[in-house]
């Protein structure tokens, strides 16, 4: 018991150290990322910090393992599927690299985990395929939508650690295996350590390497709390509907008027509030308001039948895609005015 109370601890610390000894050499080696017409930052800021928190969590699966009872190596292919996942995410940090490269470590890293994650437990074939196709595609989505919303200061990184805090403590939603509720531990406090770093304005960006890596670890554990039945399915959905909604109705738009949807842009509803004129920290913290009003919502779902879990997923994206359709008009005219 006293290992699993120190390890969100050595969690913060190991993030905290990568984390400035990566901000170090960044800066050292000019790695930094420079504003642009398709970002929302104003001075040259290091990037790649978020190494800190895949170290974290690598370093410290094998010692879940062990306090639970369970060995060293129980939480390997989780260690790989990241690690494989940060990697590519390095090298795009260091070179920008083709997206479809990247896709394919994803696609790899999903397939790992619904391999490890859905062992045959007598299902029928064809479902067995198509739970694991499930798996593969919110494992990628995952991966994507984080970096996708990793574009302002703090927004990123709290929204992980906000979920992974509720995924290791809240009583309807949290995961109940002491090694996974313990990853979810070691998230959570690697992700606050990491805000020291990120918090307006950043002096360290999570970089590829970091939000890629955010997205992989949230999704294995929701992946795993459905699939122990620690939460429904549906309340998943609606714990990660703030980034989900975002990045998915701005996909959906760039899809829709031929725009080349794969390339950097500021189209998100989060950028469109930056440019027109409200600070990182108000924006964060309105997404970060949502998620909880969400995580409330999703933890009274445990004791309410299929049906009425079905129509709170459904209601509650509804009502963020009006929401995000009435907000994006306005912020879009608001920055044009500013800008003319």
């Amino acid at each position: 018991m006293t290992v699993m109370l120190l390890v969100p601890l050595a969690a913060a610390l190991i993030t905290a150290l990568v984390a400035e000894a990566v901000r170090r050499y960044a800066l050292s080696r000019a790695l930094l990322d420079h504003p642009g017409p398709r970002s929302s930052h104003h001075t040259p800021t290091p990037r790649g910090g978020g190494l800190g928190i895949v170290v974290a969590m690598l370093m410290l699966a094998p010692v879940l393992g062990i306090g639970a009872g369970l060995g060293a190596g129980i939480l390997a292919p989780f260690g790989l599927a990241l690690a494989a996942t940060a990697l590519v995410g390095a090298l795009d940090d260091l070179r920008s690299l083709s997206p479809w490269p990247r896709l394919a470590v994803h696609a790899g890293a999903g397939v790992l985990l619904a391999t490890w994650l859905l062992p045959d437990s007598g299902l029928a074939m064809p479902l067995l395929l198509a739970l694991a196709a499930v798996v593969v595609l919110a494992v990628m989505t995952a991966i994507n939508v984080w970096n996708f919303m990793d574009g302002i200061d703090t927004l990123a990184v709290s929204q992980a650690g906000v979920i992974a805090l509720a995924l290791a403590i809240a009583p309807g939603l949290a995961v109940s295996e002491p090694e996974w509720r313990g990853l979810a531990w070691v998230l959570a406090a690697a992700c606050m350590a990491f805000l020291g770093f990120n918090w307006p304005p950043a002096r360290l960006f999570l970089g590829d390497v970091g939000s890629g890596a955010l997205g992989l670890a949230i999704a294995t554990l929701l992946v795993q709390g459905i699939r122990q039945g620690d939460l429904p399915w549906q309340a998943a959905l609606i714990m990660v509907s703030a980034f989900l909604c975002d990045a998915g109705f701005t996909l959906a738009g760039r899809i829709w008027r031929r725009e080349p949807w794969w390339q950097a842009h500021r189209q998100h509803l989060y950028q469109w509030a930056v440019r027109s004129g409200h600070g990182h920290g108000v924006v964060s913290l309105t997404y970060l308001l949502w998620t909880l009003a969400a995580l409330l919502l999703a933890n009274g779902l445990a004791g309410v039948d299929e049906c009425t879990r079905t129509a709170a997923v459904f209601g509650v994206y509804l009502l963020a895609g009006i929401i995000w359709r009435a907000l994006i008009g306005h912020y879009r005219e608001r920055a044009g005015r500013d800008h003319a």
